[in-house]
């Protein structure tokens, strides 16, 4: 309903695009590095997007910017995603590389763990450039896990932190707390879990 009222509204708008159904069968794995866990008021300082499409992560077609916030930020925001305020002083403000990672991105499904908090991060400044959020479909691997783990194994609660998940799937961790390392161990984990519910013996390919 408010994939068709946003229709009815912006439809006629340069990003019309972004708000039709998508009919492949691709997604992008997502990631965000910010400056804390306020959407409301902290800023995102890494962006990484990876295509996943007939089964391969595309690596070669990644979406990766270092995003310059536009504020100071704390020693550990620092140590979290290990980004200074001097390594972003030559990026990009958000506002000004979206259009093109909305370009890029278009109306793929998003896939990510805790993907309702990226949206959010991305909710306001995509918001002023388009007029409404983002609407692609989204998927977040530890939803997706949990319901995995519960139907085969009620009795227990499963551990839904992304280390665990990877551990889980035996999925390599790659530079953990970077946008790119955690959009790649997603992709991965989900690529396991498709394996999984195929019974197949494939594991996530790079390409």
């Amino acid at each position: 309903m408010m994939r068709w009222w946003l229709r009815r509204r912006h439809g006629r708008g340069p990003w019309r695009g972004l708000l039709d159904p998508h009919p492949g069968d691709e997604q992008v794995s997502l990631d965000l590095e910010t400056t804390g866990l306020d959407p409301r008021h902290d800023r995102i300082v890494a962006l990484a997007a990876v295509p996943i499409r007939d089964g391969r992560i595309r690596l070669s077609e990644r979406y990766t910017r270092l995003v310059n916030p536009g504020r100071s930020f704390g020693i550990d925001s620092i140590r979290h995603h290990r980004l200074r305020p001097s390594d972003l002083i030559d990026a990009p403000r958000l506002e000004t590389l979206l259009p093109d990672f909305l370009t890029w991105l278009g109306n793929r499904p998003l896939l990510g763990y805790c993907i309702r908090f990226d949206l959010a991060m991305l909710a306001g400044p995509t918001r002023a450039l388009t007029g409404f959020t983002l609407v692609n479909r989204r998927i977040d691997i530890g939803f997706e896990y949990a319901a995995r783990q519960r139907r085969r194994h009620p009795e227990t609660e499963p551990r839904l932190d992304l280390d665990s998940i990877a551990r889980a799937l035996d999925v390599p961790i790659l530079e953990r707390h970077s946008a790119l390392g955690d959009a790649l161990t997603v992709a991965m984990c989900w690529l396991a879990l498709q394996a999984d519910r195929t019974g197949s013996n494939q594991t996530s390919r790079l390409r």
